[in-house]
């Protein structure tokens, strides 16, 4: 298992990359906000050798803008990994399956070279999800054990816990091999 953490305006630029091999840095949420630390917390990662992924907080409707706006905002690498954060919005709503679906084929579409994978929490995946959609893979957070979530489902990244910041596993067996998964899009 490769560790790993995501960071988002709530985390400092200059967050610990001891020990890790992999980072997701919060890029947008909806259509008008971009984390304002993206670019120094991207620059760290990469200074630090790590696999690089980017994610978008998914609020419902307008998929075609989110994704686009998503797609401007986030570096365009290929290798890199773009994900999308499914979950309750702060006003207590959230995309429904055919949109998560949609947006996710959306990146896809307009970032052919990158992997495209679903960030859920337990809830969401064995409740609400009714497609098993995930893209290019499952990013499940379940806070318990690293790399032993809660689910039959396959996954690449589990979220473990967020104290005290967010923490995670990807089931690689070494930080090369995760790098070799994320450029062959």
């Amino acid at each position: 298992m490769l560790r790993g953490i995501d960071v988002s305006a709530y985390q400092s630029s200059s967050y610990s990359t001891d020990g890790l091999s992999f980072v997701f840095v919060k890029a947008t949420e909806g259509r008008s906000y971009v984390n304002p630390k993206l670019a120094a917390q991207t620059k760290r990662a990469r200074d630090a050798g790590l696999v690089v992924g980017f994610y978008h907080f998914l609020w419902p409707g307008n998929l075609t803008a989110q994704a686009e706006y998503f797609v401007g905002k986030a570096p365009d690498r290929a290798g890199d990994i773009l994900a999308v954060d499914w979950e309750t919005t702060g006003n207590g709503t959230h995309a429904s399956n055919a949109e998560k679906d949609l947006f996710i084929r959306k990146v896809k579409d307009l970032r052919p070279n990158n992997r495209v994978i679903l960030y859920a929490n337990r809830n969401f995946w064995l409740n609400i999800d009714t497609t098993s959609y995930a893209g290019d893979a499952l990013w499940i957070a379940d806070y318990v054990s690293a790399g032993k979530p809660r689910i039959k489902a396959k996954w690449r990244f589990h979220q473990y816990t967020d104290d005290p910041l967010d923490k995670n596993v990807a089931d690689f067996e070494s930080k090369a091999a995760l790098r070799r998964w994320a450029e062959n899009a």
